[in-house]
């Protein structure tokens, strides 16, 4: 009898005080913040006059129809402009997509929300929802878009790959996002394809087609990925 109880006494022992730390550990686990995704070099959000991103012929320049063409991008779809800025792409798609459709207008700048809110009734398009995102979020509703465009920011973005990661929840099936960008390293307004392809991949997605027509400068690229 005394060996059982000097056996058994440390074995309660640990079982007790493992029932005491395992709630205790799992309590510490849920407080903790995620990851943080490692830094890399971006560019400073533009702040600056929106009225910049209006020049007469930039739609020749980055054939916008055509980017609209690859992201299937047609009357009652629903699309996602991220980093919208003045809201350029977003009344081309909002006439694109028609009343029967919806092009979500998402900025972390609340100034551009407003200059957007405003263009949107100046010019009478009552399809367009603009959304003030944050760097880790674009707030857009569960399930909403068939298609994103994310239009010379992505070099701007500070997390990349929880935003994304967070972005798949607003996706239908088979949604595109394209990235249209230039050539860079990060601080000078542009980033290198191969950096955004492995983040996007980090991110949960895939590259399903690379285009280099946007700009015919042979330093813009347009890439297109859908959910893994």
């Amino acid at each position: 009898m005394m060996l059982f109880r000097k056996t058994a006494l440390p074995t309660i022992g640990l079982a007790l005080l493992l029932s005491f730390s395992g709630p205790y550990t799992r309590h510490l686990a849920a407080q903790a913040p995620p990851a943080a995704q490692p830094q890399r070099p971006t560019s400073t959000p533009y702040k600056g006059d929106l009225s910049i991103f209006e020049y007469p012929d930039r739609d020749k320049k980055l054939h916008v129809d055509r980017i609209m063409d690859l992201l299937a991008i047609a009357p009652g779809k629903a699309v996602a402009d991220v980093g919208a800025g003045s809201g350029w792409f977003t009344v081309r798609a909002a006439a694109r997509v028609g009343a029967t459709g919806a092009v979500y207008a998402e900025d972390i700048n609340p100034e551009a929300i407003d200059y957007i809110t405003q263009r949107a009734a100046r010019e009478k398009l009552e399809n367009i929802h603009p959304i003030l995102g944050t760097t880790d979020d674009t707030k857009l509703p569960a399930n909403s878009v068939d298609a994103v465009i994310v239009l010379k920011t992505y070099h701007e973005f500070a997390h990349p790959i929880p935003l994304m990661e967070k972005l798949k929840q607003s996706l239908r099936p088979g949604a595109k996002i394209g990235i249209v960008d230039r050539n860079g390293t990060g601080t000078d307004h542009g980033i290198m394809p191969d950096v955004v392809e492995r983040e996007m991949a980090r991110a949960g997605f895939k590259r399903v087609a690379t285009y280099d027509f946007t700009k015919d400068d042979g330093q813009d690229y347009f890439l297109i990925f859908t959910v893994k």
